[in-house]
């Protein structure tokens, strides 16, 4: 896509979500703190991505993710905003609110500045909450990124986060040409 704003490897990304998702009749959301937008921007590339795509929630402050995802502050404060707790918090939160059949979420530390020993730049979590699903059944990932600098971190973010976003059949399936 030629005219793309954004990374061509991201675009087809986000290209294989949409498709897959509209063929399995799936409506998604996500919500990002790190990304800022960025998986939302991806996926409304794509001509058509209004069948699949509900809802993005960027929530970057903790006062944020408390208000329109109601992420506890108690989780908040015990585990940090990078942390399972709070990524599982999030996508429950914009499941809830969009009423979609699978959110996502994404928060992560993209630096220069910000990270620490434990949870270094680079340090991105995501989570995945389907509706139907056990709330007490967490889906989410820690990944280590490394310092790839502030743009690289949050593409592989973002990359991370459409893969989270494929219906269970497809993601085992290569791409279809």
């Amino acid at each position: 896509m030629s005219d793309s704003l954004l990374p061509e490897a991201l675009v087809a990304a986000a290209t294989r979500v949409v498709e897959a998702n509209r063929a399995a009749g799936r409506r998604v959301a996500v919500a990002e703190s790190c990304t800022g937008g960025l998986v939302a921007a991806a996926l409304t590339e794509v001509p058509g991505s209004s069948d699949v795509l509900e809802a993005s929630i960027v929530s970057y402050a903790n006062e944020a993710k408390m208000a329109l995802l109601h992420v506890s502050g108690d989780v908040l404060e015990t585990f940090g905003a990078v942390s399972i707790a709070t990524a599982w918090s999030m996508a429950q939160g914009a499941l809830e609110a969009t009423g979609v059949d699978v959110a996502v979420a994404i928060t992560g530390i993209a630096g220069p500045g910000g990270g620490s020993e434990k949870k270094p730049v680079g340090t991105v979590v995501f989570a995945r909450a389907e509706k139907g699903g056990d709330p007490a059944n967490v889906v989410a990932d820690r990944r280590e990124f490394g310092d790839l600098g502030r743009a690289g971190i949050r593409l592989q973010a973002a990359l991370c986060a459409l893969e989270l976003l494929m219906p269970p059949a497809e993601a085992e399936d290569p791409p279809s040409p």
